[in-house]
């Protein structure tokens, strides 16, 4: 009876999830592609996007002032970067490669005929040299490389982000934005500023309307190795997650802000040290700007004409 109630739970969500995206394709908020989770968005959807980055932006000023330092950066950067970050190793299913083609004219004819006969032409592209970005931190680290200041280093940065997981969920998304605040330098920093922004997080949300709850989570490690890394990651404390119930009680929440701390990691391997010389520690806070809108659209409608007047895009 367990495993029936189960199923038909999952049966239950999964179409729930379902019919939310043909909602949102056919009020025009979201534009479908041939691929699961690979959208366009309308300009509606875009000005809800921009009141929610208001919103962090005013919480990321009252929390850090003008020690905050922006950075925006493209959605591909360095393959050399990308294998310090060691995501290959946790998450090589969610990693995305740019492969390009180089070859001569000799090489290009025979790619066309190739493709003339429906045959695959894959092989002909080589890397590269670049990746698509998986976190809208990691290209940030390398340019902090060698001291930082004996305050550390607090960074804001928002960009688009990569992980191949096509699901019809329009909160799982394969290219979605993230907007960070990322602290560097000695362990104590790192921690405190993970545990500021659970409250201050849950803030941010409140202001826009949603019932969120703090969770402690892990991240979806690879692999045997990676059940052993994620459960390490929960005894630690090291992640917590904001999540919205988008599906009542048919799910246990979406996590829409993350909480993060990478201890050592990215000191280590982009050798970066503390004001003493020791390795520097890392933290960050990840507003996850898609699927936020998308909480809120489910929480106050599609007809964002209908919606609290605080929240009423101009």
């Amino acid at each position: 009876m367990t495993d029936t109630l189960d199923r038909k739970t999952v049966s239950d969500l999964d179409q729930a999830r379902s019919d939310f995206r043909d909602q949102l394709v056919a009020a025009g908020l979201l534009v479908p592609s041939s691929l699961d989770g690979l959208y366009g968005r309308s300009g509606e959807f875009e000005d809800i996007i921009d009141l929610i980055d208001e919103r962090v932006k005013a919480a990321g000023r009252a929390a850090h002032g003008n020690k905050l330092q922006r950075f925006r950066f493209p959605p591909v950067f360095p393959r050399d970067a990308f294998e310090k970050t060691d995501y290959i190793a946790s998450f090589p299913n969610l990693t995305g490669a740019i492969n390009t083609f180089s070859g001569d004219n000799k090489a290009h004819a025979e790619l066309l005929a190739a493709r003339s006969e429906g045959q695959d032409w894959d092989h002909w592209l080589e890397s590269a040299g670049t990746m698509l970005v998986s976190a809208a931190c990691h290209p940030a680290y390398s340019m902090l490389t060698g001291a930082l200041p004996a305050e550390g280093t607090m960074l804001d940065v928002y960009g688009y982000c990569f992980r191949h997981e096509p699901a019809v969920d329009p909160a799982r998304m394969q290219a979605f934005r993230m907007h960070e605040f990322v602290q560097v330098g000695t362990p104590d920093q790192a921690v405190e500023h993970r545990e500021s922004w659970i409250d201050r997080g849950q803030t941010v949300l409140t202001e826009l309307g949603l019932d969120s709850s703090p969770v402690i989570a892990n991240d979806p490690f690879f692999g045997r190795a990676g059940r052993m890394l994620a459960a390490n990651q929960r005894n630690e404390n090291l992640k917590t997650e904001l999540v919205v119930r988008l599906y009542g009680d048919l799910d246990e929440g979406t996590a829409v802000v993350s909480c993060n701390c990478h201890r050592d990691h990215f000191g280590h391997t982009f050798d970066i040290e503390t004001a003493d010389g020791s390795e520097a520690h890392s933290a960050c806070v990840g507003f996850g700007m898609e699927r936020i809108a998308l909480a809120m659209l489910r929480t106050h409608g599609l007809d964002t004409s209908r919606w609290p007047g605080a929240l009423r895009l101009s």
